[in-house]
């Protein structure tokens, strides 16, 4: 399952996306706007992407999960525009029988979400604004 949307996420919906019985691991990240970054009180991040685009990397990335993981089902959901602090901007919620296989494809799949994904963040201070170069680096 894959969504994009400019609408608050909901991770009980990935969670539900990836439920089976056979399952019995669930594990689900969220990536939040948090409130300080660098010693700077963030306002709000904004997102901005091409949903087709981003809908086709996903894509990649969850048959690279289903195929390299043990893993049945993987769900990611992703926020675009103004994200306010303590929102979710990204959902990435995976089923497997068990927790190891779980836990290493939810990080795999929000590792290469951020690493290969185009999507641009913009961090938006009290002070200020600037685009954030490597995602990766600031988490």
């Amino acid at each position: 399952m894959i969504r994009i949307t400019h609408l608050p996420l909901d991770a009980a919906e990935a969670t539900r996306a990836v439920y089976d019985p056979a399952h019995g691991a669930v594990v689900v990240f969220e990536g939040r706007t948090r409130e300080w970054n660098r010693e700077r009180r963030v306002v709000r991040l904004e997102y901005e992407l091409y949903p087709e685009m981003v809908e086709r990397e996903l894509e990649r990335i969850e048959g690279e999960l289903l195929e390299n993981h043990r893993v049945g089902r993987v769900a990611f959901l992703v926020r675009s525009g103004a994200v306010p602090v303590g929102e979710v901007s990204v959902v990435v919620a995976v089923g497997a029988a068990h927790r190891a296989d779980a836990f290493a494809a939810c990080r795999a799949g929000i590792d290469e979400l951020k690493r290969r994904a185009p999507i641009w963040k913009k961090e938006i201070f009290e002070d200020g604004q600037e685009w954030v170069e490597n995602p990766l680096e600031n988490g």
